[in-house]
């Protein structure tokens, strides 16, 4: 059945719908209240863009940003590296791809509030099993408060990310490793492309598709993340893991400056979009080129 310009128009009618409504409507509206004086979600007078001079000179947006660009660079990397390395073990090892392919997603099915807790348990200080496994290798010098040091809490909350989605990311790059045709491998195996070889000059540039994917979620991901650091350590300590999302509700639900806190939401919302466009842009471009 072909499909006329009217009918394209009523099946696209209600995701169109429901898009304006939920999506649309409700940004145009943050932005429209980040202009305006409100200590509520209605009301205020119109100040115009006072609210986005103040969070420039605020030192701490200034620091949440520098978090949150800190932390999406560390969990980005390394959550992508491992991820690639755990594909390319299981990819070579079909023996166990089967039973360890179900186990990889199971973190990402956990809920944040309960690996929130778990991780806290883990870089507990006193009893923390970290701290103890550490102390039973010989390794005292390392034991620390780990979220309550400031050089560390920010490492290890974006370490207890990287565990929840390490699999998530690992499943994306083995299925594009599977969608690889086995007479690709085998002509390389052929002209004698082995190990580091072959992934350098066959794998990487075949895996680009699924590098895309990867990259353009966990940076989005990241640069979003609120749970984590509010669960596991409160913005703390001396506010060295707060981030702007963070910092978006402190402001607008505990210092109820609504105004405020929806100018750095809107401020978050355009540097993700940004960082999303420039990441897939520039990643679809090394498809094309591979």
């Amino acid at each position: 059945m072909r499909l006329n310009n009217r009918s394209a128009v009523l099946l696209m009618l209600p995701a169109t719908t429901l898009y304006a409504l939920f999506v649309l409507y409700p940004t145009v509206r943050a932005i429209l209240l980040s202009l305006t004086d409100a200590h509520g979600v209605r009301g205020g007078s119109f100040i115009g863009l006072a609210n986005y001079r103040q969070l420039i000179h605020d030192p701490q947006v200034t620091a949440a940003l520098w978090n949150t660009v800190l932390y999406t660079v560390v969990v980005v990397v390394v959550q992508n590296a491992l991820g690639l390395g755990v594909a390319y073990w299981l990819y070579s090892n079909r023996a166990v791809r089967s039973i360890a392919r179900t186990g990889l997603l199971m973190p990402a099915m956990m809920a944040l509030v309960a690996v929130s807790y778990l991780w806290q348990f883990i870089y507990s200080p006193i009893g923390g099993p970290l701290n103890a496994l550490l102390d039973a290798v010989g390794l005292h010098s390392l034991q620390t408060s780990w979220l309550g040091d400031p050089s560390t809490a920010l490492m290890g909350i974006a370490a207890s990310y990287i565990w929840m989605y390490l699999g998530y990311t690992a499943t994306i790059f083995l299925s594009n490793y599977l969608a690889i045709p086995d007479a690709v491998m085998e002509a390389a195996a052929l002209d004698g492309a082995r190990g580091w070889r072959r992934f350098r000059h066959v794998d990487w540039p075949l895996l680009a598709p699924s590098l895309t994917v990867n990259v353009t979620l966990s940076t989005i991901g990241s640069l979003r993340v609120f749970d984590l650091p509010f669960i596991m350590t409160d913005g703390g300590p001396a506010n060295h893991t707060q981030t702007l999302s963070y910092v978006i509700y402190n402001d607008s639900f505990r210092d109820f400056h609504f105004a405020y806190g929806t100018a750095v939401a809107v401020l978050l919302l355009f540097i993700t979009i940004a960082a999303g466009v420039l990441v897939t842009t520039v990643l679809r471009r090394r498809e094309v080129a591979a």
